[in-house]
C-alpha cells in the first residue's frame, strides 16, 4: 500500500512586501499547523518523505509540523511545487521511489484540492463518502487529505484509485 497525504499550507498573511513567495503564516496559521501536526501524529501516520514547496508559508507549516511527528522523514524542498498545477503534483508523486511508503506533499491551492479530487476513487464506504464530501466542500488552509492506494508502486497511484481515508480541516480540531 502507498499512502499520500496532501497538505495545504496553513493560514497566511494576505500581502508581503517580498511578494507572494515570501508570505508567512499568521498567528492562527501557526496554531493550526500545530493542530495538524498533532493530528497526524495521533492518527499514527508514519511519514517517510515530505515534498514541500519552497514558499515561506509551506516551509513554516512544515517547521511547525515536523517536531510533532515521532519519526524523522526525509524532506525535499521543491521549486516545482510552488503554486503547482495538478498535473505537476501527480507527476512529482509518480517519481517517488517505491521503497517509500507514506509521502506528504505540502503545497498550495488550487493544486492540492484538484490533486486530491483527481486521485480520489468513487467512495466505497460511508466514511469515504463523508471524507470526500467534506473535501469537496472546502479544502481550507491547513487542511489535509489522506489517500491510500492498493499498490506497491507510486506510478500506479493513479487518478480515481485512491481511497480518501481521512480529510481534516483545522476547524475540525479547534475547540471553539
Amino acid at each position: 500500500m502507498k499512502r499520500l497525504i496532501l497538505l495545504r499550507h496553513a493560514k497566511t498573511e494576505t500581502d508581503n512586501k517580498g511578494g507572494d513567495h515570501a508570505r508567512v503564516l499568521t498567528e492562527r496559521g501557526r496554531s493550526d499547523a500545530a493542530l495538524i501536526g498533532r493530528c497526524l501524529e495521533e492518527s499514527g501516520y508514519h511519514v517517510d518523505l515530505v515534498l514541500c514547496s519552497t514558499s515561506a508559508r509551506t516551509r513554516q507549516t512544515w517547521d511547525i509540523v515536523a517536531p510533532l511527528l515521532s519519526g524523522k522523514p526525509r524532506i525535499e524542498f521543491l521549486d516545482p511545487l510552488y503554486l503547482a498545477p495538478v498535473k505537476r503534483i501527480v507527476s512529482i508523486v509518480d517519481g517517488v521511489p517505491d521503497a517509500t511508503g507514506t509521502v506528504v506533499v505540502i503545497g498550495h491551492n488550487p493544486g492540492m484540492e484538484e490533486a486530491a479530487a483527481l486521485l480520489a476513487r468513487k467512495p466505497e464506504t460511508s466514511e469515504e463518502r463523508a471524507n470526500l464530501k467534506n473535501m469537496r466542500e472546502k479544502f481550507s488552509t491547513g487542511a489535509f487529505a489522506v489517500l491510500d492506494f492498493d499498490t506497491d508502486h507510486w506510478k500506479e497511484a493513479a487518478p480515481h484509485l485512491g481511497a480518501v481515508t481521512a480529510f481534516v480541516r483545522p476547524k475540525f480540531l479547534r475547540a471553539e
